[in-house]
């Protein structure tokens, strides 16, 4: 179909022109005859990346000659129109309990009396098939939040357990709910039998269907008491009921609530290092032994998979100012990611035009082609199993202990040295990462609490008021040298080290972050204007992040800051940074 949309013509646009071949039909200010097709599935839009597209609304006319309804037209330039229609949407009600319950001993806020009965008012008539399909709690929900409610009960302390509200909530849908919810269900509210009174002997007798149900029945009674698990039950646990084979749970094989109950209980358990081993290793040899580039330098970059909902995200274009010299970048994630289901790379290739669906093995072509020397890999790609738990993780609402460990990943290994770079945000998961990195034995290891828990430094200035936590540009990493003051770990020489990035010490005027507010094409807008070489606040910031990664990580050439800095900004005034971008998406295509 043709579609008439209003757009804004951006100065970079003859470069895409010339790439893809693409043409208006004709130009204004504020209008733009596109010639190809456009899918408002966004596969199409692949055959337009000249112009940097602000949808409107069709016209009732032409939707009712096309024969569809609102509610299929996508609009591929905002984050959340690439979540798949096929996922089930979760319970709000009981969603937004789950997003104050299903979180650690500290963060936990309790629900109110009214809030409490709210929600197990509405598990019980969802249950009992009064509520409409979009408005059913969902097995895996149910899962999540009464797991969560347990554990509070049996190992938080006194600030985080059952409220007074909590408790006159229970004891008054106890009765109904014990009769009307599923055994798998019921055994989650009250493994023993001694949190909701007696009388309960679901709970204690409880198995699971099947071995291995029971085998994630066992370790869920560890868990519910507050307890933690061994390496190999965690790693026993997931092989066994991964890759999840539908969303229905009779053909998955695994009920759903048991589950969802698993992965976030670990996580409100705060995982010991060993359960973040398991889960960050299980799938390693999933598809085979990872391939080897040969590359003398290779960095991968562990962006948080569920992207960037209000900030400008800078690690592609970083990536592609860092291949020029020949510092090859692996980028991997997926395309929507609940909680926050932000802007991601895949959103952004393949606005762009870019085959987003690589193996690893062409991925590592890539990465050694001489004009372009970096690559994204989809978890769809190379790690099946973990890539069928999205659905489920939509409904448990709060990260699971994966959001963590599928950053720390390494799906092509390199002839040279390796790196690994993550974000975060809590306090507190920074050494259980670089952990994770030195048990992957590459060579530097880096984590940087970027704005929105990304690992993009920013040139803002801090906030006066900001007094809790770690601050906005922190880094803490290692390096691995042969000096006397190194910590030697397994047998490997290593330089920790920790600070505080100010980025008005290497010259950058402060200014805030461009807001993208969950705009693909705005974060594309932004990156490719400043790798045309347009000066300001996205400009600063991929130089700031391609230079300091660079000295932080001990790359060849960046033991000078400044000079690091001046290489990045070479890279970018040059055009060279901007054509291993448009090489990357022309080449990537012809891998099919």
């Amino acid at each position: 179909m043709k579609a008439l949309l209003h757009t804004q013509v951006s100065p970079y646009s003859a470069s895409l022109d010339h790439l893809f071949g693409c043409r208006s039909l004709a130009r204004s200010r504020s209008l733009v005859f596109i010639s190809c097709p456009i899918d408002y599935h966004g596969r199409l839009i692949r055959r337009m990346p000249s112009l940097i597209v602000r949808a409107t609304a069709l016209s009732s006319t032409l939707t009712d000659e096309l024969g569809i309804t609102d509610a299929e037209i996508r609009n591929p330039s905002v984050s959340s129109s690439y979540r798949s229609q096929k996922l089930p949407k979760p319970n709000q009600t009981v969603a937004d309990a789950q997003a104050r319950v299903c979180t650690g001993p500290t963060q936990t806020r309790p629900l109110t009396e009214e809030h409490a009965f709210k929600v197990l008012d509405t598990i019980l008539r969802s249950v009992k098939g009064e509520l409409e399909n979009e408005e059913q709690v969902s097995k895996a929900q149910m899962g999540a939040f009464f797991a969560a409610m347990t554990i509070r009960a049996n190992s938080f302390p006194e600030a985080t357990q059952w409220s007074e509200g909590e408790r006159h909530a229970m004891i008054r849908f106890w009765p109904q709910l014990v009769r009307a919810l599923p055994p798998d269900v019921i055994f989650l509210a009250d493994p023993e039998g001694s949190i909701m009174g007696a009388g309960n002997s679901i709970g204690p007798l409880y198995s699971g269907n099947g071995t291995t149900e029971m085998r994630l029945v066992g370790a869920l009674r560890e868990i519910l008491a507050g307890g933690h698990l061994g390496y190999e039950e965690v790693q026993g646990v997931l092989k066994e009921v991964l890759p999840l084979k539908s969303e229905d749970e009779i053909s998955a094989g695994v009920s759903q609530s048991l589950l969802s109950a698993f992965l976030i209980g670990q996580r409100m358990n705060r995982e010991t290092d060993r359960e973040l081993k398991a889960y960050c290793l299980a799938f390693d040899d999933e598809l085979g032994t990872p391939p080897i580039a040969d590359v003398r330098s290779l960095t991968h970059y562990g962006e948080p998979y569920d992207g960037n909902t209000r900030y400008f995200r800078s690690t592609l274009f970083v990536a592609a100012v860092r291949s020029c010299y020949n510092e090859s970048c692996l980028l991997h994630g997926v395309e929507w990611m609940p909680p926050k289901g932000g802007v991601t790379e895949e959103q952004m290739l393949k606005y762009m035009g870019a085959n987003t669906s690589l193996s690893v093995l062409q991925a590592k072509e890539l990465l050694e082609a001489e004009e372009v020397g970096f690559a994204y890999i989809s978890l769809r790609e190379a790690r099946p199993s973990l890539y069928s738990l999205i659905g489920l993780r939509e409904h448990i609402k709060k990260r699971p202990p994966l959001a963590t460990t599928e950053k720390v990943q390494q799906l092509v290994r390199a002839r040279g040295r390796e790196a690994i770079v993550t974000g975060f945000y809590h306090e507190g998961f920074e050494e259980p990462m670089l952990m994770l990195m030195k048990r992957r034995g590459v060579h530097s290891g880096l984590v940087i609490k970027g704005e929105e828990g990304a690992l993009s430094m920013t040139t803002r200035v801090r906030s006066v008021s900001v007094s809790k936590g770690l601050p906005v540009n922190y880094c803490s990493g290692f390096r691995s040298v042969n000096i006397e003051s190194a910590v030697e770990v397994d047998g490997v020489s290593r330089q920790n080290f920790s600070l505080e990035v100010n980025a008005e010490d290497y010259g950058f005027e402060p200014t805030d972050t461009p807001r993208t507010d969950r705009s693909v094409s705005k974060n594309i807008e932004l990156g490719l204007e400043a790798l045309h070489g347009q000066k300001g606040p996205a400009y600063d910031r991929i130089v700031l992040n391609a230079g300091m990664i660079d000295h932080l990580l001990g790359c060849e050439g960046a033991e000078d800051i400044s000079m690091a800095l001046d290489r990045a900004r070479e890279a970018i005034d040059s055009g060279r940074a901007l054509k291993r971008l448009l090489n990357y998406i022309k080449i990537s295509r012809k891998l099919q």
